[in-house]
């Protein structure tokens, strides 16, 4: 058996990014360098290495690991957290999950039932789908409302299009 715990016990960072790669940062902050796990899109808005910035973190501790997780905003942290819940999702494959399209669009896919476009994330197969929607199709319904019904279809089309070209997902 493997055991797992979610600790609170950091609940923010702020400091310099002094290391950028495609998987994590580095922030220092009082001469000590946290490493953060995050999204490939909170990488994305992350501009220049030594901008000091502030990470709302999740604090994910097995029998052999130690990871903080990073995000720029507390909804993308409440919505990991939510993905997290679900049995077969942990840490790195929520951040795939949020890596893939906001967290509007996620929602909307989850209070819809929509399992093909769930399916077309990495490491996401039918049964997880399902267990996505299942669990979570409650507490995301009332918040994904505001978008139009196109738009989820449309994001699938240009995810489509995309791979069509050759990109990877």
């Amino acid at each position: 058996y493997i055991i797992c715990y979610t600790v609170h016990m950091i609940g923010s960072i702020k400091g310099k990014i002094t290391l950028k790669t495609e998987k994590f940062v580095i922030v220092e902050t009082n001469g000590v360098g946290y490493k953060l796990s995050v999204s490939g899109e909170t990488l994305s808005k992350l501009k220049n290495k030594n901008d000091e910035v502030l990470f709302w973190t999740h604090t994910h501790v097995r029998e052999d690991i130690f990871d903080l997780y990073g995000f720029l905003n507390r909804e993308e942290l409440s919505f990991f957290e939510m993905l997290i819940s679900v049995s077969g999702i942990g840490p790195k494959g929520a951040l795939t999950i949020l890596g893939v399209a906001s967290i509007e669009t996620l929602q909307k896919a989850i209070s819809t039932s929509d399992i093909s476009y769930l399916t077309k994330i990495s490491g996401i197969g039918k049964k997880t789908a399902e267990r996505l929607i299942i669990e979570l199709r409650d507490k995301v319904s009332n918040k994904a409302g505001e978008k139009d019904e196109g738009s989820l279809r449309d994001e699938l089309d240009a995810l489509e299009a995309l791979k069509s070209l050759g990109y990877s997902q």
